[in-house]
């Protein structure tokens, strides 16, 4: 399968998602940029509420390519333990990671919302979604992350992954739906015609047109 656009990998992967169409408690969780022309056409098939959920890695002293960890939307901090205890990384490096990536994360927050609060997700229904899956360590944590929200239920789902990925998420989700899982699998973008970067103007947009004020967010 070859989708011409990210808006069009969205109207397939609307289509296996139809068991939660028309619920109250459905929301849909884009995972920026790339992921919001995905879940936009998502949100809209579903007449579900539409936001991002925005992560950052949190770099290793001196190898900032290795997670330590990473922040998540709503103040959430998800750790690599295996990483910080094999390294001896102390806490106030951590801390200090954080404290300098919090800013981004946040400014990313307020420029994609304009200034509108994050949808609320605690005992809600929530679809995470990307525009593919190759290693997932961002999905992965943005579960962790919705987990510690209190989510009531975690759905990852994407247009393309590969087979494996597919499968690793099924014990980390409450549910996966890969529309396809193509054999071999080297980049997500191999699977799009059109693969261009998604802006941070055209993430404002569709945020804006699938988030209606009248849905519940938090303070």
């Amino acid at each position: 399968m070859l989708f011409q656009d990210r808006f069009e990998a969205g109207r397939v992967l609307a289509s296996k998602l139809s068991e939660f169409s028309g619920k109250n408690n459905v929301v849909v969780l884009a995972l920026p940029r790339g992921g919001v022309p995905v879940g936009y056409e998502v949100a809209q098939a579903l007449h579900a509420p539409l936001d991002v959920f925005v992560v950052r890695k949190l770099g290793t002293p001196g190898q900032e390519e290795l997670a330590m960890g990473a922040l998540a939307s709503g103040g959430i901090t998800v750790l690599n333990r295996e990483v910080i205890q094999a390294l001896g990384i102390s806490q106030s490096t951590i801390d200090a990671v954080a404290a300098r990536e919090n800013p981004e994360l946040e400014r990313r927050e307020r420029e994609y919302r304009d200034g509108r609060p994050a949808l609320q997700v605690e005992g809600r229904t929530v679809i995470l979604v990307d525009d593919g899956l190759a290693t997932g360590s961002s999905m992965r944590v943005a579960i962790k992350a919705l987990r510690k929200e209190s989510a009531a239920q975690v759905v990852v789902a994407v247009p393309v992954a590969s087979p494996s990925a597919c499968s690793e998420f099924a014990t980390e989700a409450d549910k996966i739906v890969c529309a396809a899982t193509p054999e071999p699998f080297w980049a997500v973008g191999q699977w799009y015609r059109n693969f261009s970067q998604t802006t941070d103007e055209e993430v404002r947009e569709l945020l804006a047109r699938g988030a209606p004020a009248s849905l519940p967010r938090t303070a």
